[in-house]
C-alpha cells in the first residue's frame, strides 16, 4: 500500500498534488510520503510485536536523513553499511545502541568510529575482518560487540545482483566453519561474542528460501552456546520483497514472515533484530519527471524524459520494472500507444521502460515513475554532468525539499586544474 493516489483526475501525494510540488521544485525530483514511511514500519514491527525484537532499518536502500528521522522517531534501529551510513544516522539523531555495521569491507576508521560511537554490534564478514576490529578495539581500549555473519548457502531465488546467501557470493563466513571462526572470535582480545547474523539477498518474495536458512542458524545458535558462546541475539536480515508492478504475485506478508522466524528461532530466547529496507521505503517514493521530446522512429516511439539512468539505476542495473503512471489521470477509454520511456544521458541503456503500454503522452506531460523510493536516489550519480536531483519529503498537504537540487557548478568545483596547466 502506499499514498500515491488519483484525486479529482490529478496524482497526489497524499494530500499534495504532485503538479504543485513540481511547479515550485523543477522536475525531475524524488517524492516520498511520511504516511507510507511510518505505516510500512509498524505493519512490519508490530508483526513482532509479541517477542523481544529490534527492527533496524536497512539504510541503505533511502538513507536521506528526512527518511531516518522520520523512522527513527517511531523507534526504528539502523543497519548501517558504510562510515558514512554510521555518520547520517548520528545525525539524524538515532542512539548508537540501536545501530548494526553490516558490510564486507569495513576499514580501521570506520571501527574506530563506530566503538567510539558505542554501537551495538559489528556483523563481522570474515576473519581477517575479526582481527582488524580486536586491533582496533585493543588499541582503543574498548570492547567491540561481534555477530558472525553466516553465509547459510541458501539460494534466495531472486536476482543474481541481489543475492547473498549462496556459497560463491562474497558475503559471510562458510556455515561449514562457523563454529571455528567463533572459537577464533572468543579467543581474540576487546572482542565480544553476542550474537549471530545472516542476510540471504533482496527482493525475495518466496518464504521457504527464509526458512531453510533460519533452520541452520537455529541448529547452529545450539551448537555455538554447546560451545560455550554466549548468543544473545539473532539477527535474520531483511530482503522481503515488494510488488513493483500490477498483476504480480504478491509477496508474503509482514506476519507471515514473522511467522517463519518465530518457528524456526523463536524457541532460543534470543533477541531477533531484522533489517527491512525495500519493504520499508520502496513504494514510499516516486520520481516525477517531465516529457522533453516524443520521437517517433521506424520501429519505435519514445518518450525522452528530464530524468534519466543516473536519477534511477536500477532498469538498467537489474533489469528492474517500475510502473509509469501520467500524473494527469488518462480516460478509461482514451489513446495508447507503446513507447521506451527513456532518458538523455548517451547511452542506449538509459531506459526507465520499455515496450510499454502508455496513455499518449506529449511535450511536457508530467509522468511518475512509481516504487522508487528504495534505491533510487542514494544510487544516483552525475554521470554526463547531471546534477544530483532534490529529494522531497510530503506529510499531508505540506511538502519540504529534504535534499536540494545539486547545481552543475558544484560538480565542476569538485574537480580542479594540474598546477602546470
Amino acid at each position: 500500500m502506499h499514498h500515491f493516489t488519483y484525486k479529482s483526475g490529478i496524482l497526489h501525494a497524499e494530500n499534495t498534488p504532485v503538479p504543485d510540488i513540481a511547479a515550485q521544485v523543477g522536475t525531475p525530483f524524488y517524492c516520498y510520503s511520511t504516511a507510507t514511511l511510518e505505516r510500512h514500519f509498524k505493519v512490519f514491527d508490530e508483526a513482532f510485536g509479541d517477542i523481544d525484537h529490534l527492527t533496524c532499518y536497512a539504510m541503505k536502500a533511502n538513507s536521506n536523513q528526512a527518511v531516518i528521522k522520520t523512522l527513527g522517531d517511531i523507534g526504528a534501529g539502523m543497519d548501517i553499511v558504510s562510515g558514512g551510513e554510521l555518520k547520517r544516522a548520528l545525525a539524524a539523531g538515532i542512539a548508537a545502541e540501536k545501530i548494526i555495521f553490516s558490510g564486507v569491507g569495513k576499514t580501521e576508521i570506520e571501527i574506530s568510529d563506530a566503538l567510539e560511537a558505542g554501537i551495538l554490534c559489528f556483523n563481522v564478514e570474515s576473519e581477517s575482518e575479526l582481527h582488524l576490529i580486536s586491533l582496533v578495539a585493543t588499541a582503543t581500549r574498548k570492547t567491540a560487540n561481534i555477530s558472525l555473519r553466516i553465509n547459510p548457502d541458501v539460494d534466495a531465488k531472486t536476482h543474481a545482483k541481489i543475492a547473498t546467501g549462496k556459497a560463491e557470493n562474497k558475503f559471510g563466513i562458510p556455515w561449514t566453519r562457523a563454529r571455528e571462526v567463533y572459537a577464533l572470535a572468543a579467543s581474540l582480545p576487546g572482542i565480544q561474542v553476542c550474537g549471530i547474523d545472516l542476510h540471504i539477498g533482496s527482493q525475495i518474495v518466496d518464504l521457504e528460501p527464509y526458512q531453510l536458512a533460519y533452520e541452520r542458524i537455529g541448529e547452529l545458535v545450539e551448537n555455538l552456546r554447546s560451545d560455550g558462546h554466549d548468543i544473545q541475539h539473532v539477527d535474520l536480515g531483511g530482503g522481503l520483497g515488494i510488488p513493483y508492478r500490477q498483476g504480480d504475485n504478491e509477496p508474503p506478508l509482514p506476519r507471515e514472515y514473522a511467522d517463519v522466524i518465530k518457528k524456526a528461532v523463536g524457541s532460543l530466547g534470543c533477541k531477533i533484530i531484522t533489517e527491512p529496507g525495500r519493504l520499508i521505503a520502496g513504494n514510499a517514493g516516486i520520481l516525477v519527471a517531465r516529457v522533453v521530446h516524443m520521437k517517433h522512429g521506424e520501429n519505435k516511439h519514445f518518450a525522452v524524459i528530464d530524468a534519466a539512468m543516473n536519477d534511477l539505476l536500477r532498469p538498467t542495473l537489474y533489469e528492474a520494472h517500475h510502473e509509469v503512471l501520467s500524473v494527469v489521470q488518462p480516460s478509461v477509454n482514451g489513446y495508447t500507444q507503446i513507447v521506451d520511456v527513456v532518458g538523455p544521458v548517451c547511452e542506449t541503456g538509459d531506459y526507465i521502460a520499455t515496450n510499454r503500454e502508455l496513455p499518449l503522452l506529449k511535450q511536457n506531460d508530467l509522468v511518475a515513475i512509481m516504487t522508487a523510493g528504495a534505491y533510487g536516489a542514494v544510487q544516483s550519480g552525475t554521470y554526463n554532468t547531471r546534477a544530483l536531483i532534490p529529494e522531497v519529503l510530503v506529510s499531508g498537504d505540506q511538502f519540504a525539499v529534504v535534499r536540494r537540487r545539486m547545481e552543475v557548478k558544484d560538480i565542476i568545483e569538485l574537480d580542479q586544474t594540474a598546477p602546470w596547466q
